[in-house]
C-alpha cells in the first residue's frame, strides 16, 4: 500500500521535470506546425504535400527549411498549386525564403507577402500572375535580396520603386507581358549581380546610362526587349560582368571598345541587331568563351587578338560585312567548337590548323571569297557535324580524313572549284543527311549504297560518270536527287522507282539511254521529274500518269516515240516539256491550251482536236485526195446541227422564258462581293447547293462542293443560315470570317474567293481542298470519302507527309501571329480546321471565331469561351484575357495528334490527349511507346520524339512558357531536316526552350531559341 503513492509521486515528478519545460521550449515549434497545416488546407490540400501531418516535425518535411528549430524557408515549386497565396504564410515570422515557382497561381502580384517582414528570397516564376508590379513594392518587400517573377503575365510599366530595393542582388523580370517602360532607377541597386529583362514588349527604349553604375553586376540579360539607340560606353564600367546578352533588338552604332576590355567577360551576345562599324581590334577580355555578333552590319577585319582567346568555344560572326583574312592563330585555339563565319566578304585561305587542336563541331564558312583547300584536320576531334563551305573559290580534293568522320550530318561544298573523287566514307557516314556537291568538277561513279539517313543528294554540274547503280533501291530516305549535267550513262534502273519518299529527280543533261521503267508505283511523292537532254527512247510509260503529286515534267530532247499516253492528262502539271522527240498522234485534250504552247515543239506528227495550240487538227488534217469531200461533209454536219437547235429553241421558248425570268428575280436578291479574281457568278453557285454536293457540316453551317466551269474546277461553299435574332452569333461569325480572310494572303491560309449574301442566307466561297481536313486522315474518317474527290482515302498519312502538314499549318499561324498588322488570333485551331489540297499542303481554315488584336501584344477580352474541347487552353478557366498563346496550345494538341494518332479527347481515364501526354512524361514512360504504330519507322523515331516533346511544350499550362509560333515553325523546320532534340535546344525536362547560350544556374525563365539556332546554314537548304 505504501509503494503506490511513492510510485505515483515519482511519476508526477518525472512528468513535471521533463514534460513541462519541453512544452515551453517547443511552444513556438507547435505554433509553426499549426500554421503550416492551416496553409496546406488553404492551398487546397495539394496531393504532393501528403507528408505534412501532425505526426512528424515540420523541420523534417522536404519542403521546409529550419534554422535553430524555426521555419526559415518554404519551397513549393511544381506542386500544382492553383489558388492565390494565403496571408497565413506570413504568420511564419522568421520566413526568409519563399519559392512558389512552376505552379498555376492566379491573380495579381501577392501584396499579402508585404507582411513577411524578413523575406529575402522570393521566387514566383512560371505561374499565371497578371497585372502590374505594385508601385509600392519597396515599402512591403524592402529586405529582398532575390526577386524572380519570370514566366508570368505581368504587364504595364516596371515601377521606379524597384530601384529602392537596395538589398537586391538578383532581379529577374524576363518573359512577361510588360508593355511599358523599365526604369533607370534600377541603376541605383548597388548590390545587384543579376538582371534579367529579356523577352518583354517594352516600348522602344534605350539602355539607361545609369546601368553603368552597377559595379557588382555579373549577368545582364535584355534579349528581345525592343531596345534602340547605341550601346552605352558606360557598360564598359561593369568590371564584374561575366555575361552580356543584348541580342535580338534594334541597337545601332558601333560596339564600344571597352566591352572587349572587361577582364571577367565570358559570354557576349549581340546578335541580330543593327550594329555597324568594325569589331574592336584590341581584345583584353581573354576569358571570353562565347562571342556571338551575327546578323549585324559589322565591317572591317576579324581582330588578330581573337587568336589569343584560349577559352573560346563559340564564334558566330555570320551575316555581316566583314572582310580580310581569318587570323591563322585561330586554328590553334584548343577549346573551339563552333566556328560560323558564313555570308561575309572574307577571303584568303582557311587556317590549316582548324580542327587539329580542338573538338570542332560546327564549321560554316559559306558565301565568302575563300581560296585554297579545305583544312585537312577538320574532324580530328571526331565530333564534326558538318562542313558548310559552299559559294567560295575553294579548290583541290576533299580531304581524305573527312571520309573517316562518322559524325558528319551534312557536307555542303557546292559552287566551288573542287575536283577528284569523293572519299568513300562520306557517301556512307551513318548520320549523313545532306550531301550537296553541285557546281564543281568532281568525278567518279556513284556508290551502290548510301547512308540510310541521306535525304538530299545534289551532284549537278560535275563530271560524275558511269551507270546509276541498281543498289539505288537502298537509298530509302532520299527526297531530292539532283544530278543534272554530268556524264551518267546506261539505263535508268527500275530499282530507282522504288524510292517512295522522292519528290525531286533531276537527271537532265547526261548520257542516259534505253527505255524508261514501265512501273512507277512507288513514286507517289514525286513532284518534279526532269530527264531532258539524254538519249532515252521508246514510249512514254502510261504509269507516269498515275503519279498523284507530279507538277513539273520535262522529257524534251530525247528519242521518245509513239503516242503521248492519255493518262498524262490526269496530272495537274504546272509545266510540261515534251519538245524535240519523235512523238505522234493526238495530244491529251487537257494539254490543248495556251499554258502548254511550248510543250510540244519539234514533234511534227502531233495533232489536237479543235486545236488551240499551233498543232494540226486530228480530224481535218489537209489531204490532197479528199480535201473537198471533207469540207462538204463538215458543212452538212453543221447544217443539220443548226436545224436541230433552232427547232428545239422554238419548241421550248415559252418555258425557257418563264424559267429565265424567275431565275433572274431570285438572283437579283443575292449580292456577290469578290476578294479574288473569279470566273463565275452566283448563277454558277446557287443551283448546286444540294444534298448530293454536301461534303461537311458544323456548328455554323453546311459546306458544299460545287463545280464552277466545264474544266472540272471546284470551289467549296460554306452556307451560313441566319435566322435573325436566334442566329445573331452566326452573323457575327460571318462578318469576322469575311473581314479576316478577305484581306490576308498566304499560301497556308485557305483562300476566300468571294462572299454571296442575301437577307436570310449567307455564303462563303473558298478554293476547294481536294483532300479535305486533316482529322479525316488521322482519325479514320477518311474511309468515308466524299463523292467526286480525287483523294486516295484508303491509306494513312506517313510521317514525312505529317511533317509537311505540321510545317504548313505552322507557317499559316506564324503569318497570322507575327506578320499581320494587327495580329490575328484564330481561337479554334484543330485538325478539322486544317485543310489539305491535292499535294497535302496544309491551309488554316474556318475563321468564324478569329479576332483581330487591337494592338500587338494586347490581350483580347472575350465574353465567352470559344474553341473546341480537347484543344481549349487552360487559361480560359481563370481569365477572359488571352493572347496568341491559346493558338499555340491548340496547335500543340494537333502536333500530339499527328505523332500519336490519338484524338484530342482520347487520352485515358477521361483525360484529354494533352493531359495524357503530360502524365506519361511525368511518369517517365518512354516516348516511343506513345507514337502512332501505323507510322513508327526506325529512321523517323528521333523526329517523332522531338515533335512529341514540342507538343508538350506547346501545351504547357502557363501561357508564358509556351513558345511563339515563330519558334514552333523554326523547330519543326529543323526537325524535318532530321536534327535531334538536343541540337534543337529542347530540354526533355521541359525547362524553357534554350538557345546556344548557357545561362546562370539561377535562371528559371523562358528563353527562346536564339537566331544562331534559327539561321545557321548548317541545316539550310
Amino acid at each position: 500500500m505504501s509503494k503506490l503513492p511513492l510510485t505515483f509521486l515519482n511519476f508526477f515528478l518525472f512528468f513535471f521535470l521533463t514534460s513541462i519545460p519541453s512544452s515551453v521550449i517547443s511552444q513556438n515549434v507547435i505554433t509553426e506546425q499549426a500554421i503550416l497545416l492551416k496553409l496546406k488546407q488553404q492551398l487546397g490540400n495539394p496531393p504532393l504535400l501528403q507528408s505534412w501531418n501532425s505526426s512528424s516535425s515540420q523541420c523534417n518535411w522536404t519542403e521546409i527549411t529550419c534554422t535553430d528549430g524555426k521555419v526559415t524557408g518554404i519551397s513549393l515549386q511544381t506542386k500544382n498549386i492553383t489558388t492565390t497565396i494565403p496571408a497565413t504564410i506570413c504568420d511564419l515570422r522568421n520566413l526568409t525564403v519563399l519559392i512558389l515557382s512552376d505552379n498555376f497561381i492566379p491573380g495579381g502580384f501577392p501584396r499579402v507577402l508585404y507582411n513577411c517582414s524578413k523575406l529575402q528570397v522570393l521566387d514566383l516564376s512560371q505561374n499565371n500572375l497578371v497585372g502590374p508590379i505594385p508601385d509600392d513594392i519597396d515599402q512591403g518587400l524592402s529586405t529582398l535580396k532575390y526577386l524572380q517573377v519570370a514566366g508570368n503575365n505581368f504587364s504595364g510599366d516596371i515601377p521606379p520603386a524597384i530601384g529602392n530595393l537596395m538589398e537586391l542582388q538578383s532581379l529577374f523580370l524576363n518573359s512577361n507581358q510588360f508593355n511599358g517602360t523599365f526604369p533607370k532607377e534600377i541603376g541605383n541597386l548597388a548590390n545587384l549581380e543579376e538582371l534579367g529583362l529579356a523577352y518583354n514588349l517594352f516600348v522602344p527604349s534605350t539602355i539607361p546610362v545609369e546601368f553603368g553604375k552597377l559595379s557588382k553586376l555579373k549577368f545582364l540579360w535584355i534579349t528581345d526587349a525592343n531596345l534602340i539607340g547605341t550601346i552605352p560606353e558606360h557598360l564598359a564600367n561593369l568590371s564584374s560582368l561575366v555575361k552580356l546578352d543584348l541580342a535580338r533588338n534594334n541597337l545601332e552604332g558601333s560596339i564600344p571598345d571597352g566591352l572587349f576590355s572587361l577582364k571577367n567577360l565570358s559570354y557576349l551576345y549581340l546578335f541580330h541587331n543593327k550594329l555597324s562599324g568594325e569589331i574592336p581590334q584590341k581584345v583584353e577580355a581573354l576569358n571570353l568563351v562565347e562571342i556571338d555578333l551575327a546578323m549585324n552590319g559589322l565591317s572591317g577585319s576579324i581582330p588578330e587578338d581573337f587568336g589569343k582567346l584560349q577559352n573560346l568555344q563559340l564564334l558566330n560572326l555570320y551575316n555581316n560585312k566583314l572582310s580580310g583574312e581569318i587570323p591563322p592563330s585561330m586554328g590553334r585555339i584548343s577549346t573551339l567548337r563552333t566556328f560560323k563565319l558564313f555570308t561575309n566578304n572574307l577571303s584568303g585561305i582557311l587556317p590549316p590548323e582548324l580542327g587539329l587542336h580542338s573538338k570542332l563541331e560546327f564549321f560554316e564558312v559559306s558565301t565568302n571569297h575563300f581560296s585554297g583547300q579545305l583544312p585537312e584536320n577538320l574532324c580530328a576531334g571526331g565530333v564534326l557535324l558538318g562542313v558548310v563551305a559552299y559559294s567560295n573559290n575553294l579548290t583541290g580534293k576533299v580531304p581524305q580524313s573527312l571520309g573517316n568522320c562518322q559524325t558528319l550530318r551534312t557536307v555542303q561544298l557546292y559552287d566551288n572549284n573542287f575536283f577528284g573523287e569523293i572519299p568513300s566514307g562520306i557517301w556512307t557516314a551513318f548520320n549523313m543527311t545532306y550531301l550537296m556537291l553541285s557546281d564543281n568538277s568532281f568525278s567518279g561513279e556513284l556508290p551502290s549504297s548510301l547512308a540510310c539517313n541521306l535525304s538530299r543528294l545534289e551532284l549537278k554540274n560535275n563530271k560524275f560518270s558511269g551507270p546509276i547503280p541498281t543498289g539505288i533501291s537502298s537509298w530509302v530516305n532520299l527526297i531530292v536527287f539532283e544530278a543534272s549535267n554530268n556524264l551518267f550513262s546506261g539505263a535508268i534502273p527500275e530499282e530507282m522507282t522504288s524510292l517512295s519518299h522522292l519528290t525531286t529527280l533531276l537527271l537532265d543533261g547526261n548520257q542516259l539511254s534505253a527505255q524508261l521503267p514501265s512501273k512507277m508505283i512507288s513514286w507517289k511523292s514525286l513532284t518534279t521529274l526532269n530527264l531532258s537532254r539524254n538519249a532515252l527512247s521508246g514510249q512514254i510509260p502510261a504509269a507516269m500518269g498515275s503519279l498523284p503529286d507530279l507538277l513539273d515534267l520535262d522529257l524534251s530532247e530525247n528519242h521518245f516515240s509513239g503516242k503521248i499516253p492519255s493518262e498524262l492528262g490526269q496530272l495537274r502539271l504546272v509545266s510540261l516539256n515534251l519538245s524535240f522527240n519523235q512523238l505522234f498522234g493526238q495530244i491529251p485534250d487537257q494539254f490543248d491550251n495556251l499554258a502548254y504552247e511550248n510543250s510540244f515543239l519539234n514533234n511534227s506528227n502531233l495533232c489536237a482536236v479543235n486545236p488551240v495550240l499551233n498543232l494540226p487538227n486530228c480530224y481535218f488534217r489537209p489531204r490532197s485526195s479528199n480535201k473537198l469531200s471533207s469540207k462538204f461533209l463538215a458543212m452538212i454536219l453543221v447544217l443539220a446541227i443548226t436545224i436541230f437547235i433552232v427547232t428545239a429553241i422554238l419548241t421550248m421558248f415559252a418555258v425557257r422564258d418563264y424559267l429565265t425570268k424567275k431565275h433572274k428575280r431570285e438572283l437579283a436578291l443575292w449580292k456577290l462581293t469578290s476578294f479574288q479574281k473569279v470566273g463565275f457568278t452566283q448563277a454558277n453557285i446557287l443551283p448546286s447547293l444540294t444534298e448530293n454536293n454536301l461534303i461537311g457540316s458544323g456548328g455554323s453551317g453546311k459546306v458544299y462542293r460545287v463545280s464552277v466551269n466545264r474544266a472540272g474546277e471546284f470551289v467549296a461553299v460554306k452556307r451560313i443560315w441566319n435566322i435573325r435574332k436566334v442566329d445573331e452569333k452566326l452573323d457575327k461569325e460571318f462578318v469576322a470570317e469575311v473581314e479576316i480572310l478577305g484581306t490576308i494572303r498566304h499560301s497556308n491560309i485557305v483562300k476566300l474567293l468571294c462572299c454571296i449574301s442575301r437577307e436570310d442566307s449567307k455564303l462563303l466561297v473558298y478554293e476547294y481542298m481536294e483532300n479535305q481536313s486533316l482529322d479525316r486522315w488521322l482519325h479514320g474518317k477518311n474511309r468515308r470519302s466524299s463523292s467526286g474527290t480525287n483523294s486516295v482515302h484508303n491509306v494513312s498519312l506517313d510521317w514525312p507527309r505529317r511533317m509537311q502538314i505540321a510545317i504548313g499549318a505552322a507557317k499559316g499561324l506564324c503569318y497570322m501571329h507575327h506578320d499581320c498588322s494587327p495580329p490575328i488570333i484564330h481561337r479554334d485551331v484543330k485538325s478539322s480546321n486544317i485543310l489539305l489540297d491535292s499535294e497535302f499542303t496544309a491551309r488554316i481554315a474556318d475563321f468564324g471565331l478569329a479576332k483581330m488584336l487591337a494592338k500587338q501584344g494586347e490581350a483580347y477580352t472575350m465574353s465567352a469561351v470559344a474553341g473546341s474541347f480537347g484543344y481549349i487552353a487552360p487559361e480560359y478557366a481563370y481569365t477572359t484575357k488571352v493572347n496568341e498563346k491559346i493558338d499555340v496550345y491548340s496547335f500543340g494538341v494537333v502536333l500530339l495528334e499527328l505523332v500519336t494518332g490519338r484524338e484530342p479527347n482520347n487520352g485515358d481515364e477521361n483525360t484529354s490527349l494533352a493531359e495524357w501526354a503530360w502524365r506519361r512524361n511525368a511518369e517517365g514512360k518512354p516516348i516511343v511507346d506513345c507514337l502512332d504504330e501505323e507510322i513508327k519507322e526506325l529512321c523517323y523515331i528521333e523526329e517523332m520524339t522531338t515533335v512529341f516533346k514540342l507538343g508538350l511544350i506547346c501545351t504547357s499550362t502557363a501561357p508564358s512558357t509556351r513558345p511563339s509560333m515563330k519558334d514552333v515553325l523554326q523547330i519543326l523546320r529543323r526537325t524535318s531536316l532530321r536534327n535531334n532534340g538536343e541540337k534543337l535546344g529542347i530540354e526533355f525536362d521541359f525547362a524553357p526552350l534554350l538557345g546556344h547560350a548557357t545561362y546562370l544556374s539561377t535562371y528559371k525563365g523562358s528563353e527562346k531559341l536564339s537566331d544562331d539556332e534559327y539561321d545557321s546554314s548548317l541545316y539550310s537548304v
